[in-house]
């Protein structure tokens, strides 16, 4: 079993930054690939961002390229997704996951993921 636990979240004005991390604990993450996802109300949960196990290959959404990005500390059992320029419409709860291959090519859809963690609240305001 792993447990995810995001932090970081928050409100912030537009052209803010935040930085959000996954802790994971129970079992290493370091083997398996990692994302992150957003729901906002109304709307289906999207990828924001994924990486494989090694950190050697990254996916993002169209919508965040050149703003966010994901990276992970393997030997802090931890992932982060550093957000910056942020907008209003990146307002969301946002979800970290672990994937279910170990060593696994890089995965960013969420029927890839089998844990998640309970997600983190980032709201953005014009």
């Amino acid at each position: 079993q792993v447990q995810l636990i995001e932090s970081g979240g928050g409100l912030v004005q537009a052209g803010g930054s935040l930085r959000l991390s996954c802790a994971a604990s129970g079992r290493t993450v370091s083997t398996y690939g990692m994302g992150w996802f957003r729901q906002a109300p109304g709307k289906e949960r999207e990828v924001v961002a994924a990486i494989n196990w090694s950190g050697s290959s990254t996916s993002y959404a169209d919508s965040v390229k050149g703003r966010f990005t994901i990276s992970r500390d393997n030997a802090k059992n931890t992932v982060y997704l550093q957000m910056t320029s942020l907008k209003p419409e990146d307002t969301a709860v946002y979800y970290c996951a672990c994937a279910a291959e170990m060593f696994g090519r890089l995965r960013d859809r969420p029927v890839d993921f089998n844990y998640w963690g309970q997600g983190t609240q980032v709201t953005v305001s014009s």
